[in-house]
């Protein structure tokens, strides 16, 4: 009965912690993993403490239960479908590129919104 009682509270700590270390954005998916060390690039992490990977994901430890990571970029979804989201390793810097040519930016607006893709899309789904 005690151990239940510990894993419940080591839960709504790893919870805590997740939300906690999101800042002021939510983030888009987290994901746990119960087997991973809190060792990032060689350094050792101690229970609560924070590290940001390369692709833009941010780690809490949650020793002795293992580690939580969540994505810290909103990425964009209504957008026409000859654009992509591009971001940029270490800064996470979040920008839309044209597919054909990713050195072009991508400007949407209202004249270039593609019924194909996007939120359109879902409308007409669900008006559908």
């Amino acid at each position: 009965m005690e151990s239940t009682g510990v894993n419940w509270v080591l839960a709504m700590l790893a919870g805590a912690l997740l939300w906690s270390t999101s800042g002021s954005a939510a983030p888009m998916e987290c994901h746990f993993n119960s087997r991973a060390l809190c060792v990032y690039e060689g350094r050792q992490y101690s229970l609560g403490e924070t590290w940001m990977d390369n692709a833009c994901l941010q780690c809490t430890c949650l020793h002795p239960v293992g580690v939580g990571c969540c994505e810290t970029v909103h990425r964009p979804v209504d957008f026409p479908a000859w654009c992509e989201v591009q971001v940029e390793p270490v800064t996470c810097k979040v920008s839309l590129v044209q597919t054909a040519d990713r050195r072009l930016p991508c400007t949407p607006g209202e004249e270039n919104r593609d019924p194909s893709h996007g939120s359109l899309k879902l409308q007409q789904q669900l008006e559908g």
